[in-house]
């Protein structure tokens, strides 16, 4: 099956996200004893630190869905370790106008840098930190994947 990656109408997708859940993969990647996270410039979770992810496209498979998200927006190639699970997040904020609120599925990977971690981010984020301990300021789903995940040394 072909990937389909096509641009989606802002309206369509936003009636799409009103009635379905999204179907997303995630990429939690570890370095140096700490868990990289991204600040969001978008919705959902605009300003908060957060692993990168984005959509499953139909007809794409997982790991290299994995491998594509880290290319995409962290612009590392990376190794895809295991697959740590699947989560799901419900945001009464989101992105396109017209959806009310959004439901993503996300099937969680952890990978890890195939080189040096040398990060080049894209528009969707403004800045990038390894996390090494549970911190403050973390959103709550990002707490449960430290904790449930056991990703801190």
């Amino acid at each position: 099956m072909d990937v389909h990656d096509d641009w989606i109408p802002e309206d369509v997708f936003a009636a799409c996200l009103e009635r379905l859940p999204q179907v997303c993969v995630e990429v939690v990647l570890t370095h140096d004893g700490g868990v990289l996270l991204a600040r969001r410039t978008n919705p959902p979770a605009a300003g908060e630190w957060f692993w990168p992810g984005s959509r499953l496209c139909k007809g794409e498979r997982l790991e290299p869905a994995a491998r594509r998200v880290a290319s995409e927006e962290l612009g590392v190639a990376v190794t895809v370790e295991r697959r740590l699970g699947v989560q799901e997040h419900f945001w009464e904020a989101a992105a396109p106008a017209g959806a009310g609120s959004r439901h993503t599925v996300n099937v969680v990977y952890e990978v890890s840098p195939t080189d040096a971690l040398d990060v080049s981010l894209d528009d969707q984020h403004d800045d990038w930190r390894l996390v090494r301990e549970p911190e403050q300021d973390l959103h709550e789903y990002v707490t449960r994947y430290l904790a449930e995940y056991d990703l801190l040394e």
